[in-house]
């Protein structure tokens, strides 16, 4: 995620948006190729790790399976790419400018070496393991940005940085886990003891596939509705704000494993003070972050002065920003999914929330464009949240601050839908500095009475 960011203004300086519109479409791709390989085992080594920890030798047998496995899959779906990939290219994107070749097989291959990097990245996460993670993945982070730069200003307008850059990145780090996760963990492929995870994978992969449909298939469905540097455009702006993504992932790994072993050692399932403080936390900070977004990011891409298209983003920061308040929200009534291994109604609710997302916006982007995307977003994650907390009504206990959970985020959310609109672009940066000051003001509110017990002589000796 840092190196996204880190990149955006290479990208503005050497991409068009246009080219930067199909290079969010190949990346895209290799997400969900990355989601086939995986097989959800990065979900599923949160939870089987903590059932296998006090048993060394089964525990490394189903992680060293679970790689096996995963490279099994990556080499069918890499043949089967190598087959059929060119041909599916020109029957579903008949746009010339999106070719398989030789793009698209780099970006199935990214997909495939990001897959083995996640599942380690979360077996290092549930091992607790967090200098290992830190140092490997910040190696990473300078591969991917040092190679992309470079790729950039050898070969500008073209996708050869970008995507080569990260392509020679992954491999790199995937020699590199495999490498580890073979020393640590031997070599041995035991079926039955992976196949007793399946009850768990099989949901979670599903889930995952749609939860690809929400999050990444609006670019493509854009390509029968916009031009390519609308996309561009679109995706820009996400990325811009993926900072918000990097807080709410990485806060919620780093307090989810304690999550995990606190709720699996309760006779009876539920939430906990303690659990809903992490939670409160995780929703304030994103407030934070959410107006300090939207109040710095037109300032920052003033800076770049570009000719490439790249400033039309700026109208549409505060829309997208507030849709990370509603995700913030979601990571505390998936909790239980995940940690209960209860995944079966998974499917069901994404596809359900896919086909909700993808009818609103059939129905919104061609009057709308970006807006409408943002609208669709908008209901099917309202939609998304609801049904999560009542299908676990009588498997878990849901006990929590609604203020400080729900309505707190929900009011920065409204007040960004109602003033945003209505005020001219004259004085937009003093609504959006209004908006920092009303979440600062607002959790003040909400937390005065935590803030009392702080003692505040001892922290500033």
């Amino acid at each position: 995620m840092t190196s996204a960011v880190i990149l955006l203004p290479f990208y503005i300086y050497y991409l068009p948006t246009d080219v930067y519109g199909v290079l969010s479409l190949y990346l895209a791709f290799s997400l969900f190729i990355q989601i086939l390989v995986t097989y959800s085992f990065d979900s599923s080594a949160y939870i089987h790790f903590h059932d296998f920890k006090n048993n060394p030798e089964k525990l490394s047998s189903f992680i060293s399976s679970a790689f096996i496995f995963m490279l099994l899959i990556g080499a069918a779906v890499g043949l089967i790419s190598v087959v059929l990939g060119d041909l599916l290219f020109n029957l579903i994107l008949e746009d010339p400018k999106i070719s398989f070749y030789p793009f698209g097989i780099m970006a199935v291959v990214i997909g495939i070496v990001q897959a083995l990097n996640k599942v380690y990245n979360s077996i290092l996460q549930s091992s607790e393991k967090e200098v290992l993670y830190l140092y490997s993945n910040l190696f990473y982070f300078l591969l991917v940005a040092g190679l992309s730069v470079a790729g950039l200003s050898l070969f500008p307008g073209t996708l050869v940085g970008p995507l080569g850059g990260r392509l020679l990145a992954g491999i790199i780090i995937a020699g590199w886990t495999l490498y580890r996760v073979f020393r640590e963990f031997g070599f041995r492929f035991n079926f039955p003891i992976l196949k007793s995870t399946f009850g768990f994978n099989h949901f979670t992969f599903v889930h995952q596939v749609e939860q690809w449909v929400i999050n990444y298939f609006d670019r493509f469905l854009l390509l029968f509705f916009l031009p390519l540097s609308t996309i561009g455009v679109y995706d820009f702006t996400i990325k811009c704000l993926i900072a918000i993504d990097f807080i709410m992932n990485s806060l919620h790994s780093s307090f989810y494993p304690k999550v995990v072993s606190t709720i699996t050692a309760q006779e009876t399932k539920g939430s906990t003070q303690e659990l809903n403080r992490y939670y409160y936390g995780l929703v304030s900070i994103v407030m934070i972050a959410v107006s300090s977004s939207i109040l710095a990011l037109p300032i920052v891409l003033d800076i770049f002065k570009s000719d490439n298209g790249y400033q039309e983003a700026v109208v549409y920061f505060p829309y997208i920003a507030i849709t990370y308040l509603l995700k913030s929200i979601r990571y505390y009534f998936a909790i239980p999914y995940g940690v209960l291994k209860y995944t079966k109604p998974l499917p069901f609710i994404s596809f359900f929330i896919s086909v909700i997302k993808i009818a609103c916006m059939l129905l919104l982007v061609k009057e709308y464009g970006i807006y409408g995307i943002v609208a669709s977003a908008l209901v099917s994650s309202v939609i998304e949240i609801w049904l999560l907390k009542y299908i676990l009504t009588e498997k878990f206990r849901f006990q929590f601050n609604p203020f400080k959970l729900m309505v707190a985020p929900v009011l920065l959310l409204v007040l960004v839908l109602l003033m945003e609109p209505f005020v001219p672009q004259d004085f937009k940066l003093l609504l959006h500095f209004f908006y920092l000051i009303v979440t600062g003001v607002f959790l003040l509110w909400v937390y005065r009475n935590e803030l009392k017990l702080f003692k505040y002589p001892k922290i500033f000796n």
